[in-house]
């Protein structure tokens, strides 16, 4: 069995929860993702087309600061990247993380939360960031989903 990490960016706090119940059900490590700047409810409004969240996602070269790089990635050969879907895809930060290490030879499989919407273009939009890694679309965890189907989603990579 591989070692499995489980690193995720949680702007309110839902996707954290997934994250660690999906570390807990893969006996994997939890490394949180977490901005440099943290983001505020204001920054987050997605209705105003100034917050920080909506200037950053029209901006496709937008890579907010990360707050460390500590996470040993050569350590694991399979790595669940987890985050809130915005706008059909992934913040940008998730973007920063892939580019702030080597993932060359890494199997990536996302995982998300939405308020409704799917991955959209997250692979596609991600594969820049890693090119050397295969990213796989794995699943929209909403809710509490069970220990088992986390472990049955883990077990699959």
């Amino acid at each position: 069995m591989s070692k499995k990490l489980v690193a995720y960016f949680s702007a309110s706090g839902t996707t954290a929860k997934v994250a660690k119940d999906l570390a807990n059900a893969a006996g994997a490590e939890l490394y949180e993702i977490k901005p440099a700047v943290p983001y505020s409810r204001a920054d987050l409004n997605w209705q105003d087309k100034h917050s920080r969240s909506s200037v950053e996602m029209r901006d496709k070269s937008s890579r907010p600061e990360l707050a460390d790089t500590d996470a040993n990635i050569a350590e694991y050969e399979t790595v669940f990247i987890g985050f809130p879907i915005w706008w059909y895809i992934a913040p940008t930060i998730i973007n920063t993380f892939l580019e702030a290490y080597d993932f060359s030879g890494r199997k990536i499989v996302l995982f998300a939360t939405s308020g409704g919407s799917g991955f959209g273009k997250a692979v596609a939009s991600l594969q820049p960031s890693a090119p050397k890694a295969t990213i796989i679309e794995g699943e929209i965890l909403n809710g509490s989903p069970s220990e088992a189907k986390l472990k049955a989603f883990a077990d699959k990579y």
